[in-house]
């Protein structure tokens, strides 16, 4: 089998690699605007004609695609979350038709919901912001397209290398500063209160071989998350214990907007449970330990004499 996995350089995309090449007689082909890549591509500007061409020559059977933009204007969300996709979409009816595309959504596709409910893939979608409208976009494109297709919509992904932009990675690279070992401080940051469905990245990663290697077509949209929401505050908890910091978290800063527009998500990942024989593995305090030692330690500051 040949998979091409789109944004292999990304947090998701690098737990991901490891799994796809360790599926039997594989070979793993990367596509991303670096040079080591065996493709070249910047899903923001890529025409349909020529990558179509390039799909062909590649000849992949699955493609994972992971690209994406979490920030930024609303021209550049849109140009990588919406109109990427759809043109990857129409670049392999023409280049690839019989491979499978993997697509990654996002739980912000859901945006507003009732709470203590758990999200079905058939919720209505009520995105906050541009970046879950635009994320939104792309995965209609997807779904709605005649190829061989899956949409997983992620929910709050944790783990090892979380980027410095998510709520635990930022943490985490604080608490290495602020204390190295375990010694007093603050830490500050937004507010904890927002309830969200956290999930290991390591088992996304090992829900994506699933769906790269799974027999027959599946359905259009399945949820990958724990099934069980919990306060953003947990994550502060269970790095403060993993770190043995014994100073103060001050939730007096400047928080995510989305959080407080959108209070609760939780999922029901029932679908991805009989679709793939997929289950969350990773208890969430396990994650967080794993996260905080994988987490390196701050450069010291040079001296100038």
């Amino acid at each position: 089998m040949r998979i091409l996995l789109l944004g292999a350089d990304g947090f998701l995309g690098r737990h991901a690699t490891a799994v796809l090449r360790s599926l039997p007689d594989t070979t793993l082909l990367t596509a991303g605007r670096r040079p080591h890549h065996d493709l070249r591509l910047d899903l923001a500007t890529a025409e349909v004609g020529p990558l179509g061409e390039e799909l062909a020559a590649l000849a992949p059977d699955a493609v994972v695609n992971f690209a994406g933009a979490v920030a930024g204007s609303a021209v550049k969300l849109a140009e990588v979350n919406a109109r990427g996709p759809a043109v990857l979409c129409e670049a392999l009816e023409l280049g690839a038709p019989k491979a499978r595309l993997v697509h990654i959504g996002s739980a912000g596709e859901y945006g507003v919901c009732d709470q203590g409910s758990s999200l079905p893939e058939d919720a209505d979608a009520r995105p906050v912001g541009v970046y879950g409208a635009t994320k939104l976009a792309g995965s209609l494109a997807v779904a709605g397209s005649p190829l061989d297709a899956v949409v997983l919509r992620v929910f709050n992904p944790v783990g090892p290398g979380a980027p410095a932009g998510s709520l635990a990675g930022r943490l985490a690279a604080e608490l290495r500063r602020v204390a190295p070992e375990g010694a007093d401080g603050v830490v500050t940051v937004g507010d904890l209160s927002a309830y969200r469905d956290f999930v290991d990245a390591r088992d996304i990663a090992k829900a994506i071989g699933l769906a790269v290697a799974a027999d027959g077509p599946l359905p259009r949209v399945l949820n990958l998350a724990s099934g069980q929401a919990k306060q953003v505050r947990a994550i502060a908890d269970g790095l403060v214990a993993a770190a043995g910091f014994t100073g103060r978290i001050d939730e007096s800063g400047v928080g995510s907007e989305r959080s407080t527009a959108v209070s609760w998500q939780q999922a029901d990942i029932s679908a991805a449970a009989r679709a793939l024989g997929w289950h969350p593995e990773t208890d969430l305090a396990d994650t967080l330990r794993d996260l905080w030692l994988a987490t390196p330690e701050p450069t010291p500051t040079p001296v100038v004499a």
